[in-house]
């Protein structure tokens, strides 16, 4: 998703490919961006009985990133 993303706005803004995803990263809590394994380690969680209390609820997983 980001590679599409950082191409995008380079084509829109003429910013350098990878500027943008440098941007957005850096406002990231956590410092990195999202991976495969973060999302597969949530689901896996509601696929356990760890969730099974759980409801009605909607959850972020995006490392604290703040869209500005």
């Amino acid at each position: 998703m980001w590679v599409e993303i950082d191409q995008r706005f380079a084509e829109i803004t003429g910013a350098a490919i990878g500027a943008t995803y440098e941007k957005y990263v850096a406002g990231i809590a956590l410092g990195r961006a999202e991976t495969p394994a973060d999302v597969a380690g949530f689901v896996a969680f509601l696929a356990s009985d760890d969730a099974d209390y759980m409801t009605g609820q909607s959850v972020m997983i995006d490392g604290g990133m703040v869209y500005r």
